[in-house]
């Protein structure tokens, strides 16, 4: 007897297969749509490259430098906000009352927040008029306030002018409304502030009593704007003071786990977005992506400088760019190349991992001059020279914006040779350039040099070698197999030290080490 076709059965895996589609679909489209929703309510600019200029190049195609700035515009604001958030009518002008350079180093291990002073005068750059903007020729004898620039050429304007005067090529910019800002303090669960003092600024609408405190959106908008009446009353008080406010920020974010839940990321971003402006080519999911790369990131690697600054002859209210300071600085960010440490490996019969060296007369360098300091690569070489060394000639490197030293060789026959030159110096990488002359290595001499160590220190001993990180990138010599930039290299770089050679601090500071930022005569 025949058996008849379960017929029902199939008819339920049917629907049940009809039914599964249409959830997924719906789900689909529904992310679809939330994606759209928060896409269509950000302003996006579009930022031609023909309207940049002539442009940086991208010494660091791995890392990131995205342009952050504050928007003072009350656009958007009902008129009981603008109450509520205790910032005044709006004047119809928008300026940047906060401006920073946010650096993501290669591989995501590092961050590295460049405030510019509001007040900062910089060259006049051409900038094209439009929708609400007046526009700008050039002009070589005369200057602007860099928060003006927003007002004079949009977004364009200012990513310009940034990018020429810092020598740092940029990649996105994202503009918050103060309302923005408002919602995602509030997003984030408010943060803690200290101040040494009682205050109550009528300007700001800053109400806080002294010492901790953990406040949410509208307060950390009035602590975030606080300026005319406390210390100076200057805006580079203002700077260290939001400093020390947003690395309470970074820690919170990162110990809450936030970075690790996409829902909550979109629900954060989706609040910020009808208060964002992003060039056209940063998306919503560009934005998520960032964040969550950034989760294992640990507190002490985020830092936070100032650009070093001086004040502008014409006017002492004003500042301009400290040189040679501020370009070192812009240099190591531009420069960056550097990749996480990769953790030695250990023999296990002798506990540790045994480093070839020779004999200094066997090492054949050539030291060449990477820093644009005068005396610096003769003072190696002729240190070189009376240890004994083989120094086979001087010269200039390819460039002469290197920070950090760096010795390059040909292939692992001369890791004796390049281990025996570092145990020379203290602050130095080594780089593997397939395109020397195998036997032979190259010692450029970074502008952080300052001698070779002790003879006793440069003794021959058994310690690990720090061969160049994997992936890193470079034009320093053709042929590279792994190369660095100049001012940079894949296990060390400027940037590193950069808040604490700058009087920056980094996010595990403690808000209760803030009161400098605080002392002047409108304090108590």
């Amino acid at each position: 007897m025949r058996t008849q076709p379960r017929s029902g059965r199939r008819h339920v895996f049917r629907w049940v297969a009809v039914a599964a589609v249409v959830i997924v679909a719906a789900a689909t489209l529904t992310a679809y749509l939330k994606y759209r929703a928060i896409y269509d309510s950000i302003t996006r600019v579009t930022v031609p490259s023909t309207a940049l200029g002539h442009r940086p190049a991208a010494f660091s195609t791995n890392s990131l430098n995205i342009l952050v700035y504050g928007i003072d515009s009350r656009k958007g604001l009902t008129p009981h906000e603008q109450y509520i958030l205790h910032v005044g009518r709006d004047t119809g002008e928008s300026n940047t009352d906060t401006i920073m350079l946010v650096h993501i180093s290669p591989g995501r291990h590092r961050v590295t927040v460049l405030s510019i002073p509001r007040d900062t005068m910089m060259a006049t750059y051409q900038c094209d008029s439009g929708p609400g903007y007046t526009g700008q020729q050039a002009n070589p004898n005369s200057s602007v306030q860099v928060n003006s620039l927003l007002q004079i050429g949009g977004p364009t304007c200012l990513w310009k002018t940034v990018e020429q005067q810092t020598g740092i090529r940029i990649d996105h910019f994202i503009g918050i409304g103060m309302l923005g800002f408002v919602k995602v303090v509030n997003d984030l669960g408010g943060v803690n502030v200290c101040v040494p003092f009682n205050v109550n600024d009528p300007v700001s609408g800053l109400n806080m009593k002294s010492g901790e405190q953990h406040i949410s959106g509208i307060q950390a908008l009035a602590f975030w704007r606080t300026r005319e009446d406390i210390g100076t009353g200057s805006d580079l008080e203002r700077i260290q003071r939001d400093q020390f406010m947003s690395a309470q920020v970074v820690k919170g974010v990162l110990h809450s786990g936030l970075l690790s839940n996409p829902l909550r990321l979109l629900s954060v971003v989706t609040d910020a977005a009808a208060s964002m402006t992003t060039d056209s080519g940063m998306t919503v999911s560009n934005l998520v992506q960032i964040a969550e790369s950034l989760r294992t990131l640990p507190s002490q690697d985020v830092q936070f400088i100032t650009a070093p600054n001086q004040p502008w002859p014409s006017d002492p209210a004003r500042v301009q760019f400290a040189q040679p300071q501020a370009g070192r600085v812009f240099t190591a960010i531009a420069h960056d190349v550097t990749l996480p440490k990769i953790p030695a490996k250990r023999a296990p019969s002798s506990g540790g991992a045994q480093v070839l060296t020779t004999s200094p007369s066997h090492v054949k360098v050539k030291v060449l001059d990477g820093s644009g300091v005068a005396g610096l690569a003769d003072q190696a070489a002729a240190g070189l020279i009376r240890r004994g060394f083989d120094v086979t000639g001087t010269g200039d490197a390819p460039s002469l914006a290197y920070t950090t030293s760096v010795i390059e060789y040909s292939s692992a026959a001369d890791l004796a040779a390049v281990n025996t030159l570092r145990r020379q110096l203290t602050d130095v990488t080594s780089l593997k350039v397939t395109s020397l002359t195998p036997g032979t290595v190259d010692l450029i001499i970074g502008s952080d040099f300052t001698g070779l160590v002790s003879q006793s220190a440069a003794t021959p001993t058994a310690q690990p070698s720090q061969p160049a990180a994997p992936g890193a990138s470079s034009s320093a010599a053709p042929g590279a197999s792994s190369s660095a930039a100049p001012g940079a290299s894949p296990s060390s770089s400027g940037v590193a030290d950069l808040a604490q050679s700058n009087g920056g601090i980094t996010a595990a500071a403690s808000c209760a080490s803030d009161s400098s930022s605080f002392a002047g005569p409108l304090s108590p």
